[in-house]
């Protein structure tokens, strides 16, 4: 019987804390960094000929989010374990392949206030 309790009480605390981190990037979205590097938001429109290097299971579990929701750059250097500069190419990469839909998220927060 207490392993079954073990295994609920880690999905319990597994799924708690993944609603947590909804929680919390769903509030960071209301601040604007002051760069407006983070009002762009990308959507991915189809999957991309990725280069061997870029195969990674780090790209491809940001892509396959990014498959489902659009996504922006905090998100990204957030949630896929990639350092900024890493994020930075692979979107530039993505823009050049026509892979992702770049939308300017700036005119949805005047249109909000």
């Amino acid at each position: 019987m207490s392993k079954v309790y073990d295994s609920f009480f880690n999905w319990a605390k597994k799924t708690t804390t993944s609603f947590a981190e909804l929680r919390l990037v769903s509030s960071a979205r209301n601040q604007v960094d002051s760069s407006g590097a983070d009002g762009l938001i990308y959507r991915l429109k189809h999957w991309p000929e990725l280069p061997p290097y870029r195969r990674t299971a780090n790209v491809y579990r940001a892509l396959s989010v990014m498959s489902h929701r659009p996504v922006n750059r905090r998100w990204f250097v957030t949630h896929s374990k990639l350092p900024a500069r890493e994020v930075d190419e692979l979107l530039q990469d993505l823009i050049g392949e026509d892979a992702i839909e770049v939308i300017d998220g700036s005119k949805y927060l005047r249109d909000a206030a």
